[in-house]
């Protein structure tokens, strides 16, 4: 294989399409903005990922892959290749590892196609990469890393990182000690019930409940709790559980993901299931304890120092399934609440009076 170039003018940059892979992209990311100091780099990316590199300072722009309006389906995906021929990138990095990401770039004509050579797309590319045989057993991580390697590049350290714009986290802050009009700073603690991928990654709403009720009973702080529309239901349960209801603030559903990401930003401790907010949290360093049972915590879990992974060695754990294939859930209903809360309590007890 030949040489990547080394000082292509306009780079483009497919990112991943979930929040989580995307924040594992960070170090590629900075690793790429070193190597190629003087190109313009353009990250094409769908919306709901996009809020993850808005204040990136690795990137020149954002180019929006509208998958639900004007690159929708096949006729959309024809009108993104024009749209990115008409950029006239001299060379792409695929971090994404779909076919359609190596056959948008062949069709939009960039000369230079890098990335993994998965999904049966090594002949679209021009510079393939093929995966190490160790890398699935390592953090995910270093994977995004290796395939630059593979193209030549030198590479940084891989600690993530996430940039949150300066203003949006005042306005979090802010919104934060309205809550709390004349008192002094509190503890503030996230609580994630959400993940997507089915119910096998969430620890039952009744879980975050009971962490609720004994939190709000044994401590002053405030909780934030995290998610989507589709866990407004959960929120609602871990409500009415709490002994202070008005130290708890439901955020779910009501908040873009530049916004969460702030809010994560003021958290002293985090406790959340495997999501995408779980590596948002891990890449702010905000203190984070994750609740692992189905999916795998060496590839997948926070990549973070300040991070503890709660999970029970089972046998059967992790399937990787999206639903309980024993049909008891032990895996994450063996997690009691009384040890996730004694988990946050020492990292509030460590790391508090750091940030």
């Amino acid at each position: 294989m030949r040489s990547f170039p080394r000082h292509p003018e306009k780079l483009l940059v497919r990112s991943t399409n979930w929040i989580g892979d995307a924040v594992m992209t960070t170090p590629a990311i900075r690793s790429i903005g070193h190597a190629f100091p003087d190109a313009e780099i353009t990250l094409l990316a769908l919306p709901w990922v996009s809020d993850v590199f808005g204040a990136c300072p690795h990137i020149d722009r954002i180019f929006i892959y509208d998958k639900e309006g004007r690159h929708r389906g096949l006729r959309g995906k024809l009108q993104l290749a024009r749209d990115l021929r008409r950029e006239k990138f001299d060379a792409a990095i695929l971090l994404q590892n779909a076919f359609e990401a190596a056959l948008i770039t062949t069709l939009a004509r960039i000369p230079v196609r890098g990335g993994y050579t998965t999904d049966g797309r090594g002949f679209l590319l021009s510079h393939g990469v093929g995966k190490q045989p160790d890398i699935d057993s390592r953090h995910q991580v270093h994977y995004y890393q290796q395939m630059l390697t593979g193209l030549g590049l030198d590479i940084g350290e891989d600690q993530l990182e996430l940039f949150v714009a300066p203003e949006r986290l005042l306005t979090a802050r802010n919104a934060l000690a309205d809550l709390f009009p004349g008192q002094g700073r509190v503890p503030v603690v996230g609580l994630n019930p959400g993940a997507a991928y089915g119910p096998a990654k969430r620890w039952p709403p009744e879980k975050f409940a009971e962490l609720a009720a004994i939190l709000t009973g044994k401590m002053d702080c405030l909780l934030l709790i995290f998610g989507t529309v589709a866990d407004n239901t959960a929120a609602a349960t871990i409500c009415r559980a709490a002994s202070r209801p008005q130290q708890v603030l439901d955020l779910t559903g009501k908040t873009d993901l530049a916004t969460a990401i702030a809010y994560i930003g003021c958290c002293d401790a985090f406790v959340t299931n495997d999501s995408g907010l779980m590596h948002v949290a891990a890449a702010l360093h905000t203190p984070t304890a994750a609740i692992f049972g189905s999916t795998d915590h060496i590839a997948t879990g926070p990549y973070s120092d300040r991070a503890v992974v709660l999970r029970k060695s089972l046998a059967c754990s992790p399937c990787k399934k999206t639903h309980c294939p024993e049909k008891h859930f032990s895996c994450m209903r063996q997690i009691s609440a009384k040890e996730v809360y004694q988990a946050v309590k020492r990292l509030i007890d460590q790391y508090y009076h750091l940030n």
